[in-house]
């Protein structure tokens, strides 16, 4: 049986956590030539590099990543186990590992979350945002419970994974008081013309905006494209342009960016979906993530503006 020296796991974790040797060494009082040759010794033993300089600093690889996340349980559950010990007992949160696309609105992602840290046991929420491939290959990987899409992953795809719909729901369109009095009227011929905030080529939602605009022989003047939708929201609380959101989560864009509704497109639609490794959700945060968006958070909002 192959044994991990959990001396040189420390250091790397030290290491990792304040980003360089030298501040490690300034925790840990030992000198650099010692934790230097620490983690080397715990590199050729996993056959892996841990580490690469990053600047003046270090940066962790692939592997370090992968590493670092089972030292962080690993000294966590020692940290516990000290404390119980010693007479301060703490029950263990339950960990919720979730990858969040980047096509999905900061807005609505924080809605689907939220109902996991509201069970009635501590969760411990940790959330990574990236393209929905990547965030697919770590789920592969098992370093994630769940990832958050708003497309369903196909046959296609290389992970072997499934579908868990959340919710569908349409789409409304925002703007600026004063732009919502020049569009508004004649709604949707009246935007015609109008300047419009569009999500990047290639997201659900855009194609879905771009065969509504086509069906209703719309051209609106394209004042910007953005992958990120919480930046293309600040440009439409300037002023810039009419921009789509999920009526889902009307009220919430209407107060966070002071903003108001121009008119809905129900007809375009929007859907999000947890995707795991489970066939039948077993993980009890996804299964109040499943439960609360499919029962709450979609359900048809007030018809007025």
């Amino acid at each position: 049986m192959e044994w991990l020296n959990y001396h040189h796991l420390l250091y790397f974790w030290v290491v990792a956590k304040d980003g360089s040797i030298a501040r490690a060494c300034e925790r840990l009082h030992l000198a650099q030539p010692t934790i230097s040759g620490q983690l080397k010794q715990l590199e050729e033993t996993l056959g892996e590099k841990l580490f690469v300089k990053a600047g003046r600093g270090l940066a962790l690889t692939d592997v370090g990543r992968t590493v670092f996340q089972y030292a962080e349980e690993i000294f966590g559950l020692g940290a516990e186990l000290q404390d119980v010990l010693k007479g301060r007992p703490r029950g263990r949160p339950i960990r919720l590992v979730v990858g969040v696309s980047d096509l999905v609105p900061k807005l609505i992602a924080y809605r689907i979350l939220q109902p996991a840290l509201a069970l009635g046991e501590p969760v411990q929420l940790i959330c990574e945002e990236d393209t929905t491939e990547r965030l697919l290959a770590e789920l592969a990987d098992h370093r994630l419970d769940m990832v958050l899409a708003d497309e369903p992953i196909t046959g296609m795809a290389r992970t072997k994974a499934f579908n868990h719909l959340l919710g569908t729901c349409g789409v409304t369109l925002f703007g600026t008081t004063q732009l919502a009095k020049q569009f508004r009227k004649g709604f949707p011929g009246s935007l015609n013309g109008a300047p419009f905030l569009l999500p990047a080529k290639g997201s659900g939602l855009r194609r879905a905006l771009d065969r509504w605009l086509e069906e209703q022989h719309i051209r609106p003047l394209i004042a910007g494209e953005f992958k990120d939708s919480a930046l293309l929201k600040a440009f439409g609380q300037a002023g810039v342009g009419l921009f789509a959101g999920p009526t889902a989560i009307e009220d919430e864009i209407r107060s966070h960016y002071r903003v108001v509704v121009v008119g809905r497109a129900p007809s375009v639609t929007e859907s999000f979906y947890a995707i795991s490794v489970e066939r039948r959700v077993k993980h009890p945060a996804v299964a109040a993530i499943c439960e609360a968006a499919r029962g709450q958070l979609f359900a048809t909002p007030d018809s007025s503006f």
